[in-house]
Parts: structure tokens; C-alpha cells; sequence
């Protein structure tokens, strides 16, 4: 078998893996990063003519940022969950808007990816060519899918993102019975072991109740995809009396999610937050909520790199009552990251005087989480770490190593081939 790391090798992002036995290739993902000057990063070239087919775990754009430039002249089935279907045209659509100049497809490549996708639900099957596939929960957002492969005789197990725990937006992975004799895995926080979810959730409510109560207002900048339904739901369950706005491209989001119950924790909880808490519609509201006190503002973007949350920032930065707090992953060179390790928010340096804090909300699943899935499988034989960046991926194999004596591990980087004898 031969599997090729086209992105996601010693990096976190820019997700591709192609899975060759004797025909053409199942590419698993597609996605795109950043570098230092926000510009987009492609994962390395596949000629669409090799592909069999493609198998999406969730639309983050990191999965599937790069996917339409393989239809720009070729039709290639496509197997994803519905709710991963509808969410990617508007996560692509987006992304396309404000990234274009540096994109190589236009709005109809997206729409004939999306033609050619099949939508499947957990746990049922489909053939394309030589490759059976199954997609099961990864627990990571809703709809988010591990990709179970079989090809002559051998199982694979492609994780995507996976978290192992129970929040109220999603279920924790799937991992009763799963048997595979190649796993290929994420590692983002293979180095950590993230803090007790209520233990957050407590620190969490108590900060934001202590600002609100002293007249103070709190913005809660989160990706627009999951971290945000997250931590409204949170939010409605412990003080859903306050003043809690939602704004940005949470709006369009929160649409398709309620539209697909099945792939939701605590679907009725998300329902009443919704209709209860207020949506921001307008520049006029957003002017009246930062002149009001009290108010809690969950607005996108998760990394303050765009969004209405910019506008809040400028507004709210200057006045020591308020608070920003953090809840999503703030990459390298990001105003997040910026604003977390300088107190400013731009290269210039606009200062902060707002309380700053960063909570860990993870929907990546820990060291201990991803340990726990890999020794559930049975028959492994090999481990495939990807999605980890160098140093927190050598910290992670030699634990893998120290829990799996009997498997042989790999850790490539981007343009590897691997050839692994699954006999």
C-alpha cells in the first residue's frame, strides 16, 4: 500500500493524505493554512485523473480549503456527512470571497464538487472502485467523520480531527469495536493533556459573571464553526439570564446545524439558546450593545482576524472593566496570538488595557484521548502521525512508542511516500 502525505506532515493544518493498493487513489481531505502574511498555503499537487474518489472528515477549511481546485476540470465523487456538505459551501463560499486573488478555483468548481458529493451518515457504507467506506463520529464539530477504509483485505482508520469527550454541542468519538491495521492520526496537542472540561467551564462562567456584575462588558471572539454554538450553549445553561449577543458568521452557521438534529448533543438546549439570546443584525445594534454595560458578545472571527469581533475589540479594548476572553485555538502571528502574548492587537500597537484571558475549550482530543483511541483498535499494526507540528509530534510518537511496543510508528513530512506492507 502506498500513502502519500500531500499536507499535514510535520505541520498542524493543510490537511491531504492519498491511500493508493493496486488502482487509483482515495485522497483523504484537502485543506489549505496560512503562512506569516495570512496568505493561503496549498497542500502539494494530485492529479485529479489518479483519483478514485475523495473522503471528507469536516469542513473546517484546514480539510477542505483546497478540495474544489480538483474540480476545475474533473468530476470526482466526493463522500462526506450532509450537514459537512451544507456547511462547506458556506465555509468555501466565504473563503473565496475574502481569499480569491490567491485561490486556483472560482465559485463553480465549488458547485460541482459539491454536485458530485455524496452525503452519507454514520456508520453506512459506500463503495468507490477498489475502496469501502465508512464514515464514523470523530466527536471534533457536528458532522465531523473518521474515515473507515477497507481496500483488499486492509482497514484503515483516518481520524481528521477527533476529540474523545462529551460536550453539549457534539458526542466524543466513536470507539466501541473499532479494528484497523493502519492508523492515520492527528497529534495538534500530542504534547498535552488538556485541563478537566468542567474545571474550564467553571473558571469560565465564574470570569464572565464577575465582569458583567461589576457593569463591564465581555467579548468572546470563537470560530464561527462549533467553538461558538459551544460556548452559547454553555452559557444559556449557567447564566441565561444575562445580556448575551451572537453576531457574524455564527448566524448562518446556527441555521444548518438546527437543521440537523441528528448530528447534535443537546439539540433542544442550542434551540432555546437561539431563540432566547439575541442575534445582532445591524451596525446600529453593534453601536448600541458597546455603549451598554453588561453584555456578553460571542462574535466570530475566532482568531481576530476579521469579523464583527474586530469591530467589538476596537470598542471595548480601551476601558480596564471590560474583558476579551479567548475560547478558540490562536494560531502563530495571529492578532489572538498577539493580543494574548503583548496585550496589543495590531503590529503597531494598539494596546489593551480590557482583562485579556485564554480558555481551553479544545475539540481536539489531548495526548491521553488520542493514546486511549489508538489502543482500543484491534489488529493495529501501524500508526501514521500527521496534523502536529515537529516538536509536539516527536514528544507524542515516543509516547505512542511507550503504549504500542508491537506497532511500527511513522511521523513524515509533506512529499513523503510511504510504502506499508500490510501482509
Amino acid at each position: 500500500m502506498k500513502i502519500r502525505i500531500l499536507g499535514g506532515g510535520r505541520e498542524v493544518g493543510r490537511a491531504a493524505v492519498a491511500v493508493r493498493s493496486d488502482s487509483r487513489y482515495l485522497l483523504l481531505d484537502y485543506g489549505i493554512n496560512f503562512d506569516e502574511k495570512d496568505i493561503p498555503q496549498l497542500p502539494l499537487h494530485i492529479r485529479p485523473s489518479e483519483l478514485a474518489a475523495v473522503a471528507v472528515s469536516h469542513a473546517h477549511l484546514d480539510h477542505i480549503g483546497a478540495l474544489p481546485m480538483l474540480y476545475t476540470s474533473f468530476k470526482i465523487p466526493a463522500v462526506m456527512t450532509r450537514v459537512t456538505k451544507e456547511l462547506s459551501k458556506i465555509m468555501l463560499s466565504d473563503f473565496l470571497k475574502i481569499s480569491g486573488y490567491y485561490l486556483p478555483y472560482e465559485q463553480v468548481d465549488i458547485e460541482v464538487m459539491l454536485d458530485s458529493t455524496l452525503d452519507l451518515y454514520y456508520d453506512s457504507e459506500v463503495r468507490f472502485g477498489d475502496y469501502n467506506i465508512k464514515l464514523v463520529n470523530a466527536g471534533h464539530i457536528p458532522g465531523s467523520a473518521m474515515i473507515y477504509v477497507e481496500i483488499g483485505g486492509a482497514k484503515i482508520l483516518y481520524t481528521g480531527d477527533i476529540n474523545t469527550i462529551d460536550t453539549r454541542l457534539v458526542k466524543g468519538a466513536f470507539m466501541d469495536g473499532l479494528e484497523a491495521d493502519v492508523l492515520i492520526t492527528e497529534g495538534t496537542y500530542g504534547n498535552s493533556i488538556h485541563p478537566k472540561r468542567e474545571e474550564i467551564e467553571k473558571e469560565f462562567i465564574e470570569s464572565v459573571k464577575e465582569v458583567i456584575d461589576e457593569g463591564g462588558n465581555v467579548l468572546i471572539p470563537a470560530f464561527s464553526l462549533g467553538r461558538s454554538q459551544e460556548v452559547l450553549l454553555l452559557l444559556y445553561e449557567r447564566l441565561r439570564w444575562a445580556n448575551v449577543y451572537y453576531d457574524g458568521m455564527i448566524r448562518v452557521i446556527n441555521d444548518i446545524l438546527v437543521s440537523h438534529p441528528e448530528y447534535l448533543n443537546r439539540y433542544d438546549l442550542l434551540v432555546r439558546a437561539l431563540k432566547e439570546f439575541r442575534m445582532v443584525r445591524s451596525s446600529s445594534e453593534r453601536r448600541k450593545i458597546v455603549k451598554s454595560r453588561g453584555n456578553i458578545i460571542v462574535s466570530s472571527a475566532g482568531m481576530l482576524k476579521g469579523g464583527p469581533a474586530v469591530y467589538y475589540l476596537k470598542k471595548l479594548s480601551s476601558d480596564p472593566s471590560n474583558s476579551i476572553f479567548l475560547v478558540s485555538y490562536q494560531g502563530p502571528t495571529t492578532p489572538g496570538r498577539l493580543l494574548l502574548e503583548d496585550g496589543c492587537y495590531t503590529e503597531n500597537g494598539e494596546s489593551v488595557k480590557a482583562r485579556v484571558q485564554w480558555f481551553d475549550f479544545s475539540s481536539h482530543a489531548g495526548a491521553d484521548g488520542l493514546i486511549r483511541l489508538a489502543r482500543s483498535i484491534r489488529g493495529l499494526s501501524k500508526v501514521i502521525l500527521v496534523h502536529s507540528e515537529e516538536e509536539t509530534g516527536m514528544i507524542f510518537k515516543e509516547k505512542l512508542q511507550e503504549h504500542l511496543t508491537d506497532v511500527d510508528i511513522y511521523f513524515p513530512v509533506n512529499g513523503d511516500n510511504l510504502l506499508i506492507d500490510i501482509s
